[in-house]
């Protein structure tokens, strides 16, 4: 009986962004994303969820943390399927001067986490150290 080893090369990717504490710099680290993206030639049905989830993750992190934060991809191909792991960290969770979390308006935020959870595979939290990271994985066949 012969064995058939799977021999398919396995690609793989990774980018670290500092991310701006600033007005506009997730648009401007979107467009980022999506050059690197197709340098990288992830699976076109994965480049929207991914700008998506990556605009989410991003904002969580000007709005409710505190700098510095940075924004790290990776992409892993390999067995017909792709991988694409999106990790944001911040420094940690902030409320503005004078307002607690419960005060804050539901229909101006909060969706941001179901958007994540619709469109992921696996996601999660880590609160650590250097403060807290949530990451995506984005897997397409």
């Amino acid at each position: 009986m012969a064995v058939q080893l799977n021999t398919s090369p396995r690609a793989a990717c990774a980018m670290v962004c500092p991310l701006p504490h600033a007005p506009g710099a997730v648009s401007v680290v979107r467009g980022r994303v999506r050059a690197l993206l197709a340098d990288w030639n992830v699976f076109p049905e994965l480049v929207e969820d991914c700008l998506l989830v990556v605009s989410e993750l991003l904002t969580n992190a000007i709005v409710h943390a505190l700098p510095p934060a940075e924004l790290r991809l990776s992409w892993a191909r390999g067995d017909g399927l792709g991988t694409l792991r999106i990790e944001v960290t911040d420094a940690g969770p902030t409320c503005p001067a004078g307002q607690s979390a419960a005060e804050i308006d539901p229909d101006e935020h909060g969706r941001g986490e179901e958007i994540v959870h619709a469109l992921a595979t696996r996601h999660g939290m880590s609160v650590h150290s250097g403060g807290v990271t949530r990451w995506a994985d984005l897997v397409a066949a």
